[in-house]
Order: C-alpha cells, then sequence, then structure tokens
C-alpha cells in the first residue's frame, strides 16, 4: 500500500521537475523511486523513509554539480557579466599606475584598468574586457 504513494510522490516530483527544468526537484524523484522499489520488496516503512532521504541527498550533492553544467546552458548573461569578452573603446587614458582610466561600451561609460601594471593604453585604442572587478572593467589591448 505505500508504494502507491512513492509512485505518487515520484511522478509529482518528475512532473515538477519536467515543468521547471531548475534542477530542484530531480535529486527527491530519484529517491521515492529507490523508496519505491524497496516498499515492493516489503521493507519497513522507516528504512524506506531513511533511503529515501539517504538516496535523495547523494544524488545532489554527487550530481548536482555535473548536471549544472549542461543543464540550462542557454541562460543568458544579464548586466555587467554579459560585457566580458565585448570590446570597448578607451576614452580616458589607462593607466593603474596613475589609477586613471575610461572606457565605453553600449553608450556606457565605465573606470577601466589593465590586467598588468606597467600597461598604459591610449585613449582612442580599442580593448577587450577580461573581466569586472567591482565598477571596474578589468580590460587589455586589442593589437
Amino acid at each position: 500500500m505505500v508504494s502507491i504513494y512513492w509512485l505518487i510522490a515520484f511522478v509529482v516530483l518528475v512532473g515538477i521537475e519536467a515543468a521547471t527544468m531548475a534542477l530542484t526537484t530531480i535529486w527527491f524523484a530519484g529517491g521515492a523511486f529507490v523508496a519505491f522499489l524497496l516498499s515492493l520488496f516489503g521493507v519497513s516503512v522507516e528504512v524506506q523513509l531513511a533511503v529515501f532521504l539517504v538516496a535523495s541527498f547523494l544524488l545532489l550533492f554527487l550530481t548536482r554539480p555535473f548536471a549544472s553544467k549542461f543543464i540550462n546552458t542557454n541562460t543568458v548573461k544579464t548586466n555587467a557579466e554579459s560585457l566580458v569578452g565585448r570590446e570597448a573603446r578607451v576614452t580616458a587614458r589607462i593607466s593603474n599606475e596613475l589609477g586613471e582610466g575610461a572606457a565605453i561600451v553600449d553608450g556606457q561609460e565605465w573606470t577601466a584598468r589593465t590586467g598588468e601594471d606597467g600597461v598604459v593604453i591610449d585613449e582612442g585604442s580599442m580593448v577587450r574586457i577580461c573581466s569586472i572587478q567591482g565598477v571596474k572593467l578589468i580590460v587589455t589591448a586589442l593589437k
């Protein structure tokens, strides 16, 4: 009789995961399936619950980092992180030693610094955005 509840839990959890694709309930669906199999063999409800919890959390901790790499890879980067890898025009000479420099990208001016000390990039040059640290673009000169 308990097996039907595990089966219902499995179907509901898989349905939620299919609707959201957010990697939130699939781990518990796996645990419910394992508990369902145990219930078919007449294992006690207490053991089923314990195995459900253990299996769910093992699946969560062991497979989530791997699965996250391959699921939702089409997410669009937003805000500042979408600028990394793009080109910008230097609007004020960039010098880390003097603590100066600015670049414009998408019509917005940012404070800019180079990734290496000692490198100076003149106004009007084109640069590639390597990363963003706080409100500063970290750039390299385009050749």
